[in-house]
């Protein structure tokens, strides 16, 4: 049993195939998955389909290159959509200095408030790092934000930045990159993170691992991420997939929710 803990199949790249991809995920063992929404259309999409599927779980929240059209409303919106059973945490929110649609004062602003209201409903969070490490490992540190948990999404940094974010209480998401013959800081991650703090997503449709790399990603790819983990552990695939599901129930809080 694996658990894709961050893929995007509410966005259009998917429209109209999102059942077949489902089945697809069920048919490798992709038991369960967290379908991130970030701004108003993905997240209501998210929501629609947690609701039609027990497996599959919402995270919602403004991600850091919508900031700019971040609103009163939207949060009270955001807060009430928060609190509905399939939520599982909030994001994916934080700083992206790549693509740079937003001041950073604005971005950092918008985490800010994000993470303050994770805090409030008691909700771990998903973070968004491009380009932006210092920034983003500043503003977690200094709203606290480890005390409700949470993720460093597609984690693609060194050991050094690994050890940072894990003593302020998130956990480490690997994805696809683990798999790129050029990323051997993230295979070093792969091999050094603790065991318990260890979770496995797609992003999908982005990212996908080898041998599909260039293509579409999709959550049944996730078995490849968890194969190369193993590799890299010296484990069993089937002891790496227990323990990020078990990782991801825990983070989630899903079994003290109930199956829903």
């Amino acid at each position: 049993m694996l658990f894709d803990t961050h893929t995007h199949i509410n966005v259009d790249q998917f429209e109209g195939e999102e059942e077949a991809v489902i089945q697809r995920a069920a048919d490798h063992l992709v038991t369960k998955m967290a379908v991130v929404g970030f701004d108003t259309k993905t997240i209501q999409k998210s929501m629609e389909l947690s609701h039609r599927h027990e497996g599959i779980y919402s995270i919602i929240g403004w991600h850091p290159t919508e900031a700019a059209t971040y609103t009163e409303e939207i949060e009270r919106v955001l807060i009430e959509q928060l609190q509905d059973s399939k939520v599982v945490a909030m994001g994916e929110m934080g700083l992206d200095y790549y693509w740079d649609t937003s001041p950073a004062s604005v971005q950092k602003d918008v985490f800010r408030r994000q993470i303050r209201v994770a805090k409030e409903l008691g909700l771990p969070i998903s973070i968004h790092n491009r380009e932006a490490t210092e920034d983003t490992y500043e503003v977690l540190k200094e709203e606290h934000a480890g005390d409700t948990g949470g993720i460093m999404h597609s984690f693609n940094l060194d050991t050094y930045w690994m050890e940072k974010f894990l003593d302020i209480g998130m956990h480490i998401s690997l994805s696809g990159v683990v798999t790129f013959k050029n990323a051997p800081e993230v295979k070093e991650v792969a091999k050094s993170v603790p065991f318990d703090k260890l979770l496995v997503e797609t992003d999908a449709p982005y990212l996908s691992p080898m041998p599909y790399r260039g293509r579409r990603n999709e959550p049944a790819y996730v078995k490849y991420i968890a194969e190369e983990i193993a590799k890299q552990r010296d484990l069993a695939l089937e002891e790496v997939a227990r323990q990020t599901t078990n990782n991801a129930l825990k983070l989630f809080q899903i079994e003290e929710r109930g199956s829903r």
